[in-house]
């Protein structure tokens, strides 16, 4: 099989995950500003095609939709793939370096907590997980 079809397959089905685990998803800069901008609080998965995104990322993000307190909106960008999206949203993450797979949780557009792949790659997904709800429990209703 040719890589690029094999990689086009692989993003697809990164794709898909978040969808289907009821997450938007924001190619454009504009879409980014749109959403970041909004009052509420906003769970920003910057998704990947790297093992740990696969098996640890989306699995915690797609959980986070069943927590009992929620942001207003579950939201995702593609590194490496939406570059522009992405680019805008870390633009938003002030203080954090770039980091994907990650999640960022803001609050009227201003970063509340980031969970970086250093505290994701060679986690388990229930690592991640905690650290998602204790952020919730603190930034959301």
């Amino acid at each position: 099989m040719e890589f690029n079809f094999f990689m086009n397959d692989v993003v697809q089905m990164a794709r898909k995950e978040m969808v289907e685990s009821g997450y938007d998803q924001l190619t454009t800069p504009e879409e980014v500003d749109e959403v970041l901008k909004e009052k509420g609080t906003v769970l920003v998965m910057v998704n990947s095609v790297c093992g740990c995104a696969g098996g640890i990322a989306r699995p915690a993000a797609a959980y986070m939709k069943n927590y009992d307190k929620k942001p207003d909106r579950f939201v995702t960008v593609f590194a490496g793939q939406d570059k522009e999206a992405t680019a805008r949203a870390r633009e938003y993450f002030k203080g954090y370096a770039p980091s994907s797979p990650s999640f960022a949780l803001l609050k009227d557009g201003e970063i509340q907590m980031m969970v970086e792949r250093h505290e994701i790659e060679g986690h388990e997904p229930i690592q991640v997980v905690q650290k998602l709800e204790k952020a919730f429990d603190q930034y959301c209703s």
